[in-house]
């Protein structure tokens, strides 16, 4: 039981990561951008391979080589061909490093609208602990000048008293 409803949980928040993903235009212009290179590698791949048999065959080559899961099915043979896919292995570090640079400030950034509601909580606290401080000082200093009232006149009634002894 406890197990499903941990599903539940993970199901939940893989679904809010992907809508805070989502609100921002970075990560479709990231697919796109993929989309488009690797599009346009496999048909430059199929145009300057010769082992490159088929359209379908370069955009896979490209794909596979960008993904760095190098199947070797279809693999570049010439020297602009295998200079083409070293161009899309260098392309396809960039792409998941800010793939996962994109869904890392995602996820800080909904830490930090937590952090940010928790300071302002902190400084709402703050503040009136800071007004209650005031408070107690303003009576402490009127406690004070009764004090020192009161001794006044403690310290004159009592020399009235001695004099009237002596």
């Amino acid at each position: 039981m406890r197990l499903l409803a941990e599903c539940h949980n993970a199901i939940l928040w893989g679904n809010s990561l992907r809508a805070d993903l989502f609100k921002s235009r970075k990560l479709s212009y990231l697919v796109l951008l993929a989309v488009m290179v690797t599009l346009v590698a496999g048909l430059a791949l199929f145009l300057i391979d010769p082992n490159i048999q088929s359209l379908m065959d370069g955009i896979w080559s490209a794909w596979v080589t960008m993904t760095h899961v190098g199947f070797g099915d279809v693999v570049p043979v010439s020297f602009l061909g295998r200079l083409l896919a070293a161009v899309l292995i260098l392309f396809g570090l960039v792409f998941f490093s800010l793939f996962t640079a994109l869904i890392s400030v995602t996820m800080i950034g909904r830490n930090m609208n937590n952090v940010g509601g928790n300071v302002l909580r902190i400084e709402q606290e703050t503040s009136s602990i800071q007004d209650e401080e005031s408070q107690i000082l303003a009576e402490l200093v009127k406690l004070n000048k009764r004090l020192e009232a009161l001794e006044k006149q403690l310290l004159t009634g009592s020399n009235q008293s001695y004099s009237q002894f002596n």
